[in-house]
């Protein structure tokens, strides 16, 4: 199968291209990343989590976030552009549309946002397929979706590590 072809990666073009809920485009090819290439942030899917970023945050009205993280997922294209994550896209389209941005956000304009070329019959119909069955979220919901989520489960695991990391420097600190 080719990786474009994942459901992670259809699920981000599917998020990306049709309700722009660019949280969850980040959250779902964060999680193919660690699968395929834990740790490699040169990685190609690395450059598409940065680019949900930035339109997440030139969303937001974070225009100086927004461009900083526009900025790295370009380099990140553009070192990678050869890469089969590129493939099925349009790549010289997606490459401009992120110039395009950062020049728009420079000049202060308003939030703007851009399809992901897919240049694949078949991707493309899976992802149109996935739109079609989205459910009509609010914008509110959207701006927001970082501070909506349930991050328990976060929180406890940074509190066990916080805990565990005091633990050892108390036993670090003992005499023996």
């Amino acid at each position: 199968m080719h990786p474009l072809f994942h459901r992670l990666f259809v699920d981000f073009c599917t998020y990306f291209n049709g309700n722009q809920d660019y949280f969850e485009c980040h959250e779902v090819l964060e999680e193919y990343w660690k699968e395929v290439a834990p740790g490699d942030k040169n990685h190609p899917l690395v450059g598409y989590v940065q680019l949900a970023t930035g339109m997440y945050h030139w969303r937001r009205n974070n225009r100086n976030g927004a461009m900083k993280i526009l900025e790295k997922a370009l380099h990140n294209f553009s070192t990678n552009q050869t890469s089969p994550f590129f493939d099925f896209i349009h790549f010289n389209q997606l490459y401009n549309d992120c110039e395009n941005s950062i020049a728009l956000i420079k000049k202060g304009d308003e939030f703007t946002p851009f399809q992901i070329i897919i240049q694949n019959n078949e991707l493309s119909a899976l992802v149109h397929q996935k739109i079609s069955e989205l459910p009509t979220v609010p914008l509110n919901y959207l701006l927001h979706k970082h501070m909506l989520r349930d991050r328990s489960d976060i929180l406890i695991a940074r509190n066990k590590k916080l805990e565990e990391r005091q633990l050892n420097k108390k036993n670090k600190k003992r005499p023996t």
